[in-house]
């Protein structure tokens, strides 16, 4: 099990980080088998996305926002940023992503991504392995 840590530095944004999750996967030499990613914090998500260049990016981040219903949030020790737990519970914080001779098994389009909600702040996203044997 191994640790990325990613620095986000706006209080909304959508950060690839397939790059780094690549990376890690090399350096555990894996060839087979299934890799896990959890983040934990409860303002912040991950799943996959088209990042398409030209804003695809704040497409998504806007859409979220347009979830949350403006209310009377009850949260007791900071009310303005419980929208940023329900974001984070309903696209959640984990995925699972198969690998085969080394690499993730993705689609065209596909990139991991974390979506901050609460930035800017540093996240940690524990990354694990099941080999195939």
């Amino acid at each position: 099990m191994v640790e990325l840590v990613i620095e986000t530095k706006r209080k909304r944004e959508v950060v690839d980080i397939t790059d780094e999750v690549n990376l890690e996967l090399g350096k555990l030499d894996a060839k087979d088998g299934i890799l896990n990613l959890f983040l934990a914090h409860t303002t912040a998500a991950l799943t996959t996305a088209d990042l398409d260049p030209g804003g695809t990016d704040e497409d998504y981040l806007e859409a979220f926002e347009k979830l949350i219903p403006k209310i009377n949030f009850r949260h007791p020790h900071n009310p303005t940023h419980m929208p940023d737990h329900i974001l984070s519970s309903l696209v959640g914080t984990s995925l699972t992503i198969p690998f085969e001779a080394g690499k993730l098994i993705l689609g065209t389009w596909q990139r991991i991504v974390l979506i901050e909600f609460d930035g800017p702040r540093e996240r940690r996203v524990v990354v694990s392995l099941s080999h195939n044997l």
